[in-house]
This record gives structure tokens, C-alpha cells and sequence, in this order.
């Protein structure tokens, strides 16, 4: 929590996870350009907006978050941001749509695979072990969904987290998710806007300390842990 405090004054709230049609600008101006809704917290409300969140989880996978944005834009742009469209889609198409969110076929697969599986919870909140079960899903994918989409209280996990922990000293470099995972929901109070904002802010300070080796240079919270 500690850390946390620290974060956030730094970067005050960040407002993730953007939404296409969603009027809120960017609080940091280092991610995407639209979609930012800080301090509400009620986001997503609609099972479209949850589908948008699923699919931006598939799509920002081994990539920068703008990549993935545009490709949701293409998306949006063709009025295929809803789970049908996406069903009944040609296949070159939407690689063609999403091609600058790299790995495309890989990736209309898997988006494929979840709008599938999207559609037959009728609007039920998955289990973490029934989305870990579609194709293309991991650990990290799962809880960026159950955390944004379905707002449970899953702590995400990913390179960034990662990285910062390891040479803020808190983790060994190869420790693993589930242990990471662990450490951030046994010292945290179960709660989905915390998350969300811990989550982001770890993104937004990486970004900024953490993109580029040498990483940490000139990092101010590294310098209160290294005392």
C-alpha cells in the first residue's frame, strides 16, 4: 500500500481500461488517446463494452497497448466491436483489421475462440479456470479480464510488474505469476478499483523508468527502496 500511495501521488488516478466510445481523455499521454474514465469505476456497464475489454486483452498481447488500440478502432470503424459481427466475419478480413496489432493469425483465432465463448455465458462472470480454458488465454489475459471486464478482484500480473518488483528487489527474476500474484492479493484489501489503479500505475511508472535499458535510471521510488 505503501507503494501504491506513492504511485498514485505521482500519477493520480489513471482510469484504465480505455473504452473506443468512451469520452475521456488519456490522464498521462503516454498510451492510448481516448477512452479514459478516471475515478468511475461503474465501467463496463453494457455486455458490449465487457466484449470490447475481452478483445482488447487478446489483442494487446505481446504488443504496445496503441497497436492493439487500433485495431480495435478498425473494428469499431467496420461496426464489428459485438460478438456476432465478429462470428460471422471473414477470416481475411479480420486479420487485415487487426494486422497492426502484429501476431494475426494467431491472434483472429483467439479472438474467435473468446467471442465463442463470450456468447455461451449468456452473461454469466466466467471462473478464472473457465477462461484460462479458451485458446489463446493466459494468466495474464485472464485477470486483465476478470479484473476490467467483469471487475473481480484478480491482481494482473505482467512484464512491467514483473520487472520493477525484481529490481525494486521485492522478487526474484524468475518467480513465478501465481507468485507474484500472490504477493500483491495477500498485502492488498480485496478491492477492484484498487487493483485496477495499482495495475495502471504500475504501467504508467514502467513506462516511464522501466521501457528502456538501463532500467530504473532516475526512477524516484527506486531511490526510497535502495535507503
Amino acid at each position: 500500500m505503501a507503494i501504491y500511495s506513492m504511485l498514485f501521488s505521482l500519477y493520480g488516478p489513471q482510469g484504465w481500461w480505455p473504452l473506443i466510445e468512451y469520452s475521456g481523455d488519456n490522464p498521462t499521454k503516454t498510451g492510448s488517446i481516448r477512452g479514459y474514465h478516471k475515478e468511475n469505476y461503474d465501467l463496463p456497464e453494457t455486455d458490449n463494452q465487457r466484449f470490447e475489454i475481452m478483445i482488447g486483452a487478446i489483442l494487446t498481447q505481446n504488443t504496445a497497448w496503441t497497436s492493439a488500440e487500433k485495431a480495435l478502432m478498425n473494428l469499431h470503424d467496420m461496426g464489428a466491436l459485438n460478438v456476432l459481427k465478429i462470428l460471422e466475419m471473414d477470416e481475411e478480413i479480420l486479420k487485415e483489421a487487426i494486422r497492426c496489432a502484429g501476431f494475426l493469425n494467431q491472434k483472429s483465432i483467439y479472438i474467435r475462440e473468446i467471442a465463442r465463448f463470450f456468447m455461451d455465458l449468456n452473461g454469466r462472470i466466467p471462473t478464472r479456470k473457465q477462461i484460462l480454458s479458451v485458446k489463446g488465454v493466459g494468466e495474464e489475459t485472464a485477470d486483465s479480464i476478470l479484473l476490467y471486464a467483469y471487475k473481480q478482484p484478480e491482481f494482473v500480473i505482467d512484464a512491467y510488474t514483473r520487472r520493477l518488483l525484481f529490481h525494486w528487489g521485492l522478487i526474484e527474476e524468475k518467480t513465478k505469476y501465481k507468485d507474484v500474484k500472490v504477493l500483491f492479493e495477500s498485502n492488498l484489501p480485496q478491492d477492484v478499483p484498487l487493483f485496477q489503479e495499482y495495475h495502471a500505475l504500475i504501467v504508467e511508472h514502467a513506462k516511464r523508468y522501466y521501457q528502456k535499458k538501463p532500467y530504473g535510471l532516475n526512477d524516484p521510488l527506486k531511490v526510497m527502496m535502495d535507503k
